[in-house]
């Protein structure tokens, strides 16, 4: 897939510490906006490197258009020419793996997120990655998810058919609601998709390739990643790395309640 939108210069004069990719829908600006002003915001963590990226397909007639203004205001969105759909995830993904192989790779470390994940990045990088020994390779962590098997049941958002997938039994992997990796793994991902079968559970497909290049996933301290929504609080969202099924509203209100209250838990 060829690039319609691509920020080949993000990169050229620094070395972020942290990579954020964010897939995205063009009719989620609300979200977007939202993750600008609050933890994905590039400034976010004083003395930090960041580089936020949304990522997209093709979505419907009319919506580049708009789509291609945005990007010339903030330059954080890249897009490819595949259909934006819910299955074609994996292909988004690799997207953003390919980005940073390509423009980024001396990343110390990236994030695949999604929008309408809370994501705490200052305690992510202070109490998870800087403490980190540089160089840091083959380094890959989040929600582990071990020992699943496919769903055959159609009715399910994860079914996924026998033909697809003729296996009974996924690699582990972790959940595509926030995983982190340090920068040399993108290149080694994109590798490894070369040769495996794409399937479009864009998590257990990602698990596939790191099993294929011998990386282990290393278990995270306990509850910083959460795959379901974590009732807000300061002193727990002080805690933790990430909450899901945030909506846009609530990312401002929880990023600037937690910066004012910051010192009193």
């Amino acid at each position: 897939f060829t690039f319609i939108i691509n920020e080949e210069e993000k990169c050229k004069d620094k070395t972020p510490f942290l990579v954020l990719l964010i897939p995205t829908t063009a009719a989620e600006l609300q979200h977007r906006n939202a993750i600008r002003k609050t933890w994905g915001n590039e400034a976010a963590v004083p003395g930090v490197d960041i580089v936020r990226l949304f990522l997209l397909g093709i979505a419907t007639e009319g919506a580049n258009e708009v789509l291609l203004r945005e990007s010339e205001q903030y330059h954080d969105i890249i897009q490819q020419d595949f259909l934006d759909t819910y299955n074609n995830l994996t292909l988004k993904t690799l997207m953003g793996m390919r980005w940073v192989a390509s423009y980024c790779n001396g990343t110390r470390f990236a994030m695949k997120t999604d929008s309408d994940v809370f994501v705490n990045t200052m305690y992510l990088i202070e109490k998870l990655l800087r403490p980190l020994p540089p160089p840091t390779e083959n380094y890959f962590t989040g929600f582990l998810m071990i020992g699943h098997s496919p769903i055959r049941d159609k009715a399910s958002k994860w079914y996924i058919s026998e033909e697809e997938f003729p296996g009974n039994r996924y690699h582990p992997f972790c959940s595509g609601t926030g995983y982190v990796f340090s920068g040399d793994l993108a290149a080694k991902i994109v590798d490894a998709s070369l040769t495996i079968k794409s399937i479009h559970l864009e998590d257990v497909y990602i698990g596939f390739c790191l099993n294929a290049k011998g990386v282990q996933i290393v278990r995270p301290p306990h509850s910083l990643f959460n795959i379901h929504k974590v009732p807000f609080s300061p002193c727990v969202y002080n805690k933790i790395i990430t909450s899901h099924h945030i909506w846009p509203h609530e990312h401002v209100l929880y990023w600037e309640t937690l910066q004012e209250k910051k010192h009193t838990c």
